[in-house]
């Protein structure tokens, strides 16, 4: 029969209570403002907008002039990445087009010299992210549901938090966001909420875009 005069626990595990107290209130304070912090717009990244090498102008060059994203981005139909234009796409224009502004000096060193001009990415997802740009672009995804209004945009800025959650509320509806393929680059596409569903419900079949528990699947996304 077991002594009852002794204790089963040591007397120091009579502080254990106080110390389980103040990490239970500490942990229920903690994780809501750790979420508020990691959840907010500068966590997030939105409105992003680094300085570039050159002070190139969205607004003028896709607003208004009109030039097609797919002009300087040559591979966003065909490959998971948007290419960067090369100095030579600039050329193509400022061979004739302000030669000698000083704006266009480091892209006049870059043509001279051959070294490629040093831009400074924006939109950046983690390395254990998979996003396909192509696989997008070519099912109706506009390029101003993720970018934004960049014709409106003197200094391009990241538009949209590019969270998870964000992107698997694109991943359930897709109705929602999809546009005919020849409106994937027009900036100024609209629609009321009623047209979209309409449109979005038919270009979502013809798209052949039904599976949505692999939409939603961690391995779309997490390879």
């Amino acid at each position: 029969m077991a002594d009852q005069g002794k204790f089963i626990f040591p007397r120091w595990a009579n502080y254990l209570l106080p110390l389980i107290v103040l990490g239970a209130i500490g942990g229920a304070l903690y994780v809501p403002a750790l979420f508020a912090v990691g959840a907010s717009a500068k966590s997030m990244a939105v409105g992003y907008q680094p300085q570039q090498p050159v002070p190139y102008s969205h607004a003028v060059h896709a607003g208004r002039l009109g030039i097609d994203c797919r002009y300087c981005h040559t591979t966003v139909e065909t490959s998971a990445f948007a290419a960067l234009p090369p100095t030579q796409v600039c050329m193509n224009c400022h061979t004739g087009i302000k030669p000698d502004s000083p704006n266009l000096k480091p892209i006049m060193d870059s043509w001279k010299s051959g070294l490629p001009m040093q831009w400074v990415r924006v939109h950046r997802l983690p390395d254990y992210v998979y996003f396909n740009h192509s696989a997008h672009v070519s099912h109706g995804v506009g390029c101003a549901s993720c970018h934004g209004r960049v014709d409106h945009m003197d200094e391009v800025f990241q538009d949209q938090s590019l969270s998870m959650g964000w992107c698997l509320e694109c991943h359930r509806e897709p109705e929602q966001h999809l546009r005919p393929r020849d409106q994937v680059t027009n900036m100024a596409y609209t629609k009321t909420p009623e047209e979209q569903l309409v449109i979005g419900r038919k270009l979502k079949a013809e798209y052949g875009i039904h599976d949505v528990a692999y939409m939603t699947s961690c391995y779309t996304c997490h390879r």
